[in-house]
């Protein structure tokens, strides 16, 4: 097997050093101001890219990371294992929760936060098509993750949030976390279609209702094999970690075949363990802390890393991309719920906290980006959108959490 050269390995971990130490001061730096710790992350690698070290010392900054032809493509491996673990542990870690007492509110939250926002959407992209369409020109595909960016909810960022606050197992963050459940399932069905628009060239209606049915149909499998499991009373209790790891990888491969995104397949393959392990198993949390110590922060940071405010952005286009984004979840969102039961403040609080695009938001954006629908300055624009946004939820649902937390 061909190997790295014995300064081109030194010099990789001496770039994962920086990445993991920018993003760990970053993170520490987020929380202490009671900020998302993912947002104090990617500030930590864009510290490190072109916005700050790699503008004003290029020569050192290409030095250690460009430091050899394929040194893109070795942090690149653990930039997709973040992305593969990050997205598990969401899996893991979701509950899907309706009942009769509460799908009239969940169904209307979903219509107000994904529906009316895409729809009204539509109006936009025309506005920002000469800046934000990536080289691969496909403009059905950019307006496709347009109007995906413009409702995507984040489960990973919104968890973390109300394990801070203590907010977990209310009614508020029960209903949150399943909406944007069902919310995620479609806008990733919609990311597939564009995908495919830029592979393909063209749209095939018999592609495209074959990954919706095996994407919605695999959920199905798995809640089924949840009941199932759950009947028999069969419990995994040794060798979790090795059975997780088959399941994931096993999972992403086989749904490829499927094309079915990496995203996706990752989370149904944590939703898989879910499954098989329907208690919270200790052996679980050895992979999340050990992830969430080493793949997703340096996923994370490489996201910063790649934004350049300096000479790939517009502050006036990411201003008014960010009031068009943010303004029509919140009047989706609160519109709707005005019309149920909940009190004034849960509606407005609604439209705020489906607002926090977190990390679907990111990986909306790395992955529309690697496959050149958008342009490094909307690539730019969705991130920063991401972080802005997920930041305003956080402090929101903290000062407004005891008005909110049991109405639902």
């Amino acid at each position: 097997m061909p190997t790295l050269a014995s300064n081109e390995i030194s010099l990789t971990f001496l770039a994962l050093f920086l990445l993991l130490l920018c993003s760990f001061i970053g993170g520490k730096l987020f929380e202490w101001i009671k900020a998302p710790k993912v947002v104090g992350e990617i500030v930590g690698g864009m510290i490190l890219g072109g916005s700050c070290i790699g503008y004003f010392f290029p020569e050192i900054f290409n030095a250690i990371f460009n430091g050899y032809p394929e040194e893109g493509k070795v942090l690149n491996v653990f930039y997709q294992l973040g992305l593969v673990f990050l997205m598990f542990s969401s899996g893991f870690h979701t509950t899907i929760q309706i009942n009769r007492h509460n799908a009239k509110n969940y169904g209307l939250l979903f219509f107000g936060a994904t529906v009316i926002p895409m729809l009204l959407g539509l109006l936009f992209p025309g506005i920002f098509e000469d800046a934000f369409m990536g080289e691969a020109c496909n403009k059905a595909a950019y307006v496709v993750v347009f109007i995906i960016a413009v409702a995507i909810t984040s489960i990973p960022v919104i968890s973390k949030i109300f394990f801070d606050i203590g907010m977990m197992n209310t009614k508020f963050s029960n209903m949150v976390l399943t909406v944007s459940t069902l919310q995620d399932l479609c806008l990733w069905i919609l990311l597939n279609l564009a995908i495919s628009l830029v592979e393909t060239g063209e749209f095939k209606l018999s592609s495209f209702l074959l990954t919706t049915a095996v994407t919605i149909g695999l959920l199905v499998a798995v809640k089924l094999l949840e009941w199932l499991i759950r009947k028999t009373k069969i419990v995994i209790s040794k060798n979790v970690l090795s059975i997780s790891f088959l399941v994931s990888f096993a999972v992403i491969y086989l749904l490829s075949q499927l094309n079915i995104n990496l995203m996706y397949s990752a989370f149904i393959g944590g939703y898989v363990m879910k499954s098989i392990l329907p208690e919270s198993h200790p052996e679980m949390d050895k992979i999340k802390d050990f992830s969430f110590s080493l793949f997703v922060p340096v996923y994370f940071a490489l996201v910063g890393i790649q934004l350049d405010v300096i000479h790939h952005f517009s502050f006036a286009r990411f201003a008014l991309f960010f009031v068009i984004a943010f303004g029509l979840e919140w009047i989706g969102t609160t519109g709707v719920m005005l019309f149920t039961k909940l009190k004034k403040k849960t509606a407005l609080s609604l439209g705020i906290t489906m607002n926090a695009r977190g990390g679907p938001g990111i990986v909306l954006a790395t992955t529309a980006f690697a496959y050149r629908i958008i342009s490094i300055e909307f690539f730019t624009v969705l991130i920063l959108t991401t972080m802005l946004s997920s930041t305003l939820a956080g402090y929101w649902l903290r000062y407004f959490k005891e008005d909110i937390q049991n109405d639902g």
